[in-house]
């Protein structure tokens, strides 16, 4: 591909200190994911997936290694920079919405844009848009609690792409919701991923929903690997 990828990853190296030894979680990680592309991460607890996520949201900085969003190396970058850079090329989506429950769902995909330095004219007209085009648009006004989950869920969604951000990074996004509602989220991400050309990252533990995705890579030894390969290993 001629373009650069949306969020490449290489040489991530990251531990932590457990008493007097040293826990290796990322060991020479490497990840390239293009626009448009969504990617599973199928990895079970404790083997890194929640450090590689923060990782490649700049919510965490490696302890070796260069993450690039957009083409653009990001290890130089102060807190302020990479907040920035969070702000308006990253959307995350949790196992929980977070959602803030005194705003309705139109404010909480608003509030991200107001930051960002949008009008309030402009951003409820964006957040109107995309809360419409996730099947929403009679539920602007509704609060989080009047919300089913898998609404909720979808407004977390709304809020995460209100910036048009490249990459979208999802911890387990349809954790929480039973398969029917968990199939309809999935099935919004990917006409949103689709429509708007992001790059995808999706920690889940379904694996029906990871088969349908472009490719499945799990986390082994600390390095980043195709299921299909790590299984030829075990």
């Amino acid at each position: 591909m001629s373009e650069p990828p949306a969020l490449y990853l290489t040489g991530i190296m990251r531990s932590y200190a457990q008493g007097e030894r040293s826990l290796d979680i990322l060991r020479g990680a490497e990840l390239a994911i293009w626009p448009g592309e969504i990617v599973a991460l199928v990895a079970p607890s404790g083997t890194g997936k929640s450090t590689l996520l923060h990782v490649a949201g700049l919510l965490e900085k490696p302890d070796a290694g260069e993450i690039y969003v957009g083409g653009e190396p990001t290890s130089l970058l102060d807190d302020r920079g990479r907040t920035g850079l969070r702000r308006t090329h990253i959307g995350f989506v949790y196992q929980s919405h977070h959602l803030l429950p005194e705003f309705s769902a139109l404010e909480n995909v608003v509030l991200p844009q107001l930051v960002a330095g949008l009008t309030q004219r402009e951003a409820e007209r964006r957040a109107s848009e995309l809360l419409g085009f996730l099947g929403l648009g009679e539920r602007l006004k509704h609060r989080p609690a009047e919300l089913s989950g898998g609404e909720q869920q979808r407004v977390a969604l709304a809020r995460a792409v209100a910036n048009a951000p490249h990459v979208l990074l999802a911890d387990e996004p349809t954790g929480n919701l039973d398969p029917e509602t968990a199939e309809h989220v999935f099935g919004t991400l990917v006409t949103l991923v689709r429509a708007t050309g992001l790059a995808a990252l999706i920690a889940t533990h379904n694996l029906s929903l990871a088969a349908r995705m472009d490719r499945r890579l799990t986390l082994l030894d600390g390095r980043i690997v195709d299921m299909d390969e790590a299984a030829a290993r075990q």
